[in-house]
C-alpha cells in the first residue's frame, strides 16, 4: 500500500489560528482527472520535501470559471469567481500556487477586477523560487541525458510570457533539451484550451493535438514535457494515436522532478 500523503485544509489551518505559507489551487483536473492527480500528487511531495506549509481549499474549492469565460458564458463565470473569491478573502489568502495554467491565467488576471487580489505563482515558478532559495534539491537522477522537449501551454507561455522556468527547472535535471520548431511566443496550442477539451474537434483534416505531438516527434523526443494537465492529455492522446506510447512519455515537470528525486 502506497503511503499516505498528508495534505491539510485551509479549514484545519483556521481551526488551529495558523496561516499557511501557501495556497494550493488544485484545479478540477488535478482533482477529478485520474492522469492529472498524479501531477498534484507529485507536486504534493516536491512541496513536503522543500518544507513548505501550504494547505488546499478540499470541498471549499470550486471551477475559477475559466471554461465557462472562454466558451463565452460570462454570466456563470462570474457567479463561479464570486464564490471562490469569497472563500479566498475569508481565509485572507495572499499567495496562490497551482499545477493549472488555466487557473493561473485567470486568479492571476481577471480576479483583480473582481475583488480577489493575489500572488499567483504557476507551480513551475514556484518550484524554481524553491530552487533558488535552496529549500529544493533539483538534479540529474534518471532523466540525465535524455532529449526532452517541452511544450508551452499557451495560459503560461503567450498569455503570461513565463518561458523560462520550465526549461530552467529541466535544465537542472540534466536532461538535453531539444525545442520543436515551433516554441515559446511561436509556440503552437495543444487544442485543449478554451474550453475546447470539452467538446469534439470541428471538422478539419487533423486535430491540433496531432499536429503538436508531431511537431514534438520531429525532436524525436524520450519525454514531451508538459506544464500543464489539459495539454497532458492531448499530448498523451497524440502519442497514442501514433502508437509510440511505449517509447515516448508525457510527464509534467512537477513529476519529472519528483521522479528524478525518487519521491
Amino acid at each position: 500500500m502506497a503511503e499516505a500523503i498528508k495534505v491539510p485544509t485551509m479549514a484545519e489551518y483556521m481551526a488551529e489560528g495558523k496561516k499557511p505559507e501557501v495556497l494550493f489551487w488544485v484545479g478540477c483536473a488535478g482533482s477529478f482527472d485520474d492522469r492529472a492527480k498524479k501531477i498534484t500528487k507529485a507536486f504534493v511531495k516536491l512541496l513536503n520535501e522543500a518544507g513548505v506549509d501550504f494547505a488546499v481549499l478540499g470541498t471549499e474549492e470550486s471551477c475559477t470559471g475559466d471554461p465557462a469565460k472562454r466558451a463565452g458564458n460570462e454570466f456563470t463565470f462570474q457567479m463561479q469567481a464570486a464564490m471562490n473569491i469569497e472563500v479566498l478573502n475569508g481565509y485572507e489568502i495572499e499567495k496562490v500556487v497551482t499545477a493549472c495554467p488555466h487557473c493561473f491565467n485567470t486568479i492571476k488576471n481577471e480576479y483583480p477586477s473582481l475583488g480577489g487580489n493575489y500572488q499567483v505563482m504557476h507551480h513551475t515558478q514556484f518550484l524554481k523560487s524553491l530552487l533558488n532559495e535552496g529549500r529544493l534539491k533539483v538534479e540529474g537522477g534518471k532523466f540525465k541525458g535524455k532529449r526532452i522537449t517541452f511544450h508551452d501551454p499557451c495560459y503560461l507561455g503567450r498569455a503570461n510570457g513565463e518561458y523560462e522556468a520550465p526549461r530552467d527547472l529541466l535544465k537542472k535535471l540534466e536532461v538535453e533539451l531539444i525545442e520543436m520548431r515551433k516554441c515559446k511566443s511561436n509556440g503552437l496550442c495543444c487544442g485543449a484550451g478554451g474550453a475546447q477539451m470539452f467538446k469534439e474537434p470541428e471538422p478539419g483534416n487533423k486535430d491540433v493535438n496531432i499536429a503538436r505531438t508531431e511537431q514534438a516527434m520531429e525532436t524525436k523526443p524520450e519525454v514531451i514535457a508538459a506544464g500543464c494537465p489539459f495539454c497532458n492529455t492531448m499530448m498523451t492522446d497524440g502519442v497514442k494515436s501514433k502508437e509510440k506510447e511505449d517509447s515516448v512519455a508525457v510527464m509534467d515537470v512537477a513529476e519529472m522532478i519528483a521522479n528524478a528525486n525518487d519521491l
